[in-house]
């Protein structure tokens, strides 16, 4: 089969390798589309940081290169234990990738996401920028009936954004302002607008993705300029908003969140920062603000919500700029490195050109 393999830092290759055989707990996928985010494109460019390049990760036993995809839905062409969970051979199926053991304190809690043995496929395993991939039963969820396979290609990374949108814990009626429109920004909106009636203001640069933001269901969109922190004061009024949502790591971005939260809010940081951030932890502590955090999702909660929220709305539409062979990955990687991906681009390893 052909699958595209991450050697090294700019080093992604489209290569033959042979098919996977499905494990005992896991299901052959013939994959039908696949995506990529930012950080499959950071690991291009900077890494290898997570991807496990000679040397053994501690949690998935993979070692060398690494056929990369983390964002994949598919077919089931075979399971060797025979039908589970409600899935057969022929489901179309989405994965939310990452396997946890469900058997550590924090699987025991439910947040598999933080399992002490968690493994991503296509970050720690082979993934689903290929042909086919062996995944987990566990990680899959089957894609609704009018749900398209384009919209279900980004169901991963839109449950990210709602598991994102439960850990900022809104209520109806909160004032809520979200630093970010890019494509987790976007999916956190979404994810924000499923799950609550708040007052919701997005603010990014000027341009289609806060365009998008608006078509989207925020409240109101705010471009970013020398008078963003007095505008956004305006908006939210002297109390301040009720929760502020970072997603986009750039500096300073944390201080202007404490600038904005009212006492007793909260504060989520989704975005990574490239340094260290200064904070005014003085200010932190005797407003008594929350500050929060969240990674990945929880694919019992989030994935299957998630291809509802893709199979009732047009937010594939608003993201997926385009389908392209595997071929494309490289460049794709690239271009996405250099900021010139504003949504999302997905792949079809059916797809010769």
């Amino acid at each position: 089969m052909e699958a595209v393999v991450y050697h090294g830092r700019g080093d992604v290759r489209v290569e033959r390798r042979p098919i996977p055989i499905a494990a005992e707990g896991q299901a052959l996928v013939k994959v039908l589309r696949s995506g990529i985010c930012g950080t499959d494109a950071t690991e291009w460019k900077s890494g290898p940081i997570i991807f496990p390049i000679d040397r053994v990760h501690p949690n998935s036993g993979h070692t060398g290169p690494l056929i990369i995809g983390h964002e994949f839905v598919g077919e089931i062409v075979d399971l060797p234990d025979g039908p589970v969970d409600g899935l057969q051979v022929g489901d179309p199926v989405a994965s939310g990738a990452g396997v946890s053991c469900g058997e550590c304190d924090r699987c025991v809690e439910g947040r598999t996401n933080l399992c002490a043995r968690y493994a991503t496929h296509g970050l720690n395993a082979d993934g689903g920028l290929a042909e086919y991939v062996a995944v987990e039963t566990s990680t899959l969820v089957r894609i609704p009936d009018g749900c398209s396979l384009d919209d279900a290609g980004v169901a991963q990374p839109l449950a990210v954004g709602l598991h994102a949108a439960r850990r900022a814990g809104a209520r109806d009626g909160d004032h809520v302002i979200l630093f970010g429109a890019g494509a987790i920004g976007t999916f956190i909106l979404a994810g924000l607008v499923s799950l609550v009636d708040a007052d919701i203001t997005v603010v990014d640069f000027a341009g289609e993705r806060l365009e998008r933001a608006q078509r989207l269901g925020a409240t109101r969109t705010v471009p970013v300029d020398a008078d963003l922190l007095p505008t956004l004061r305006e908006i939210v009024g002297s109390a301040g908003a009720d929760i502020v949502i970072e997603a986009t790591g750039a500096p300073g971005q944390l201080s202007n969140a404490l600038d904005l939260v009212r006492q007793g809010g909260t504060i989520l940081g989704v975005g990574l920062p490239s340094a260290h951030q200064d904070l005014d932890v003085h200010r932190l502590v005797m407003n008594e603000v929350t500050i929060t955090t969240t990674v990945a999702h929880v694919c019992d909660e989030d994935l299957g919500p998630a291809l509802e929220i893709l199979a009732t709305t047009d937010l594939g539409d608003e993201l997926v700029e385009a389908v392209y062979p595997l071929a494309e990955v490289p460049h794709q990687l690239a271009r996405l490195a250099n900021g010139e991906i504003r949504g999302k681009v997905l792949f079809d390893p059916t797809r010769s050109s």
